[in-house]
């Protein structure tokens, strides 16, 4: 009887997770930078007020927004410049990198000949040739953008051309075996393996494009109505203006996280459904 009753009532099913136990890694990995930003600005707020620091040597939170909502007017053209020179010049690196990439890793001597080019745009200092840069470029806008584009640009190219020769040889010999094309190789099998790395380039070179664009902007001292965040931080500074100088510092801090989450998010997107570094592991 006892068997049988046991067999007629098979054990109940665990109840399933509500929506924090589905939810609990997405929810703690948002709520504890955000939980960690908002007491660093109490802290920031309770020392301007127990110690009476002036706002010309350091504002508090509340003036910093009240600057950043009273210059709006002024600092949001001034983001949409530097927005603008910074994906224009990410774009072109992607462009450039990903192409001279796949130029140099046709031949052995094609890297061996041009690939130290490359090397020497990247060690010379952008702040070195940005006046060149500003002498012969037709307008400050495009040295701004070839300033940010030789930051950018490296990072792709080498990441690109060690993915397209970090393949895996016992598949180059198999679409050797089977009669495919260099170009169906490199299509069907050197690009989708060198994924990986191109995206590791892209997160990279995103957040040195703002970077670039920024010290160039610096550099080349632009003014005007077509002018960035950069040239507001010196204009700041020399008016003595420094909740403003604040306020555009949180505007380039939140374009530059803005940048690597839609970088990471275009990587997650590109590898999550098979690469190891973006699956969950099940222990």
């Amino acid at each position: 009887m006892a068997t049988t009753s046991l067999e007629s009532n098979p054990p109940l099913a665990p109840p399933k997770p509500g929506f924090f136990g589905r939810h609990r890694d997405t929810l703690l990995r948002t709520l504890i930078p955000v939980g960690v930003v908002i007491a660093l600005i109490l802290l920031w707020q309770f020392i301007i007020t127990v110690n009476s620091i002036p706002q010309y040597i350091l504002p508090g939170p509340l003036a910093v927004a009240s600057s950043l909502y009273n210059d709006w007017g002024t600092l949001w053209p001034a983001l949409w410049v530097t927005t603008q020179i910074t994906m224009q010049a990410l774009a072109l690196a992607l462009i450039g990198g990903v192409g001279i990439a796949i130029f140099l890793v046709q031949s052995k001597w094609i890297e061996t000949a041009f690939y130290p080019i490359t090397v020497i745009l990247q060690v010379t200092p952008i702040v070195a040739i940005a006046p060149l840069i500003l002498i012969y470029a037709p307008t400050t806008q495009v040295a701004l953008l070839i300033c940010a584009f030789l930051v950018a640009f490296f990072p792709i190219l080498s990441n690109m051309v060690q993915g397209l020769k970090s393949v895996d040889h016992n598949l180059l010999n198999l679409f050797d075996l089977y009669g495919a094309s260099r170009w169906q190789t490199l299509l069907y099998l050197k690009l989708p393996s060198s994924l990986p790395y191109f995206m590791t380039g892209l997160r990279i070179g995103g957040g040195l494009a703002l970077i670039a664009a920024v010290v160039a902007e610096f550099a080349a001292g632009s003014a005007g109505a077509g002018s960035g965040l950069a040239f507001r931080l010196l204009e700041s500074q020399y008016r003595l203006n420094i909740p403003r100088l604040f306020a555009a510092l949180i505007l380039l801090s939140v374009l530059g996280v803005v940048i690597f989450m839609i970088t990471s998010f275009i990587a997650w997107l590109g590898l999550h459904r098979w690469h190891e570094s973006s699956l969950k592991r099940e222990n």
